[in-house]
């Protein structure tokens, strides 16, 4: 007996994990918002470094950087308030505040609960799905990045390689234990990834003229190689596609948008590597059944 036996009973676990999830998701809510606004102020000073004044800044402030990720305490948006500790509790405080300032009564992003409880919820499923131990750990982490890169994705269309290549590496790391695949796996499958990706993008490329995605697809794509092995892929890609020609198809429809308004790819593909990655068995078997291979 250990003092972490309770841990692993369901029935503590999930709902901790998920209490977990709210207070990372509200975190992620930060990176989301914070971390392009910081990368594209560190690119604009790196290309004012190299070009002198040939590069305009055209930002009211130039050279005040964005809030840093951690210390910078939470503000309004409009009236630049402070937030209380009351203001930033996950999920509670915007119910109980009605989605709106205390201070200002403007309307507060429903982005802020979703991505709380959208964390809470794939946290709880994580913890469901490999109880309590190292793989837990490392699926938690693997789903919080995926919600962070999946978010930025969908605001600005981009993956930035400040979360795709940790996830990589990371997936890398634990195949040396290995936690899910073999490291000769994780190599294949991080390899094949990257570029399934890069030739569709250039045979896509080469015969309209046009990019159809970007780099940082390939690098989450061959992430996910990494953490699940070359077998996972062709299930992925098929699963981001179904998805993405769903809800991209539904969110064009309902905005009134034609098939050639650009829609972010990453976070169909991070939706469809966590749905294998937590219910790949279920899935994997459920296809043999019917097409009668079991």
């Amino acid at each position: 007996m250990t003092e972490f036996d309770w841990l692993q009973a369901p029935a503590a676990l999930i709902p901790l994990t998920a209490l977990l999830g709210l207070l990372v998701g509200s975190f992620l809510n930060v990176v989301i918002l914070r971390l392009p606004r910081r990368l594209e102020h560190d690119w604009r000073a790196q290309a004012h470094e190299v070009l002198g004044n040939d590069v305009v800044l055209d930002e009211p402030d130039a050279e005040a950087a964005p809030p840093d990720l951690v210390f910078t305490a939470s503000h309004c948006p409009h009236c630049r308030h402070r937030l209380s500790p009351f203001d930033n509790i996950p999920l509670l405080s915007w119910i109980l505040l009605r989605g709106r300032c205390r201070y200002c009564q403007a309307p507060i992003s429903r982005q802020y609960p979703f991505v709380e409880l959208l964390t809470a919820v794939l946290s709880a499923m994580v913890a469901w799905k490999f109880g309590f131990g190292w793989a837990l750990a490392a699926g938690l982490v693997f789903t919080w990045i995926l919600v962070a890169a999946s978010g930025i994705d969908v605001r600005t269309q981009l993956l930035p390689d400040q979360l795709t290549l940790p996830l990589l590496w990371l997936g890398l790391l634990l195949s040396l234990l290995p936690v899910f695949v073999t490291p000769a796996a994780a190599i294949v499958g991080a390899a094949i990834g990257y570029l399934s990706l890069w030739a569709v993008f250039w045979l896509f490329k080469l015969a309209t003229g046009k990019e159809g995605m970007g780099y940082g697809d390939f690098k989450l794509l061959a992430a996910l190689g990494a953490w699940m092995g070359a077998m996972s892929l062709l299930p992925i890609i098929l699963l981001s596609s179904l998805i993405g020609a769903i809800v991209g198809g539904a969110a064009l429809a309902l905005r009134g948008q034609g098939r050639d308004t650009p829609i972010p790819f990453g976070p169909f593909i991070a939706a469809a590597g966590w749905t294998w990655f937590v219910f790949g068995e279920f899935l994997g078997g459920f296809y043999a059944r019917l097409v009668g291979l079991q």
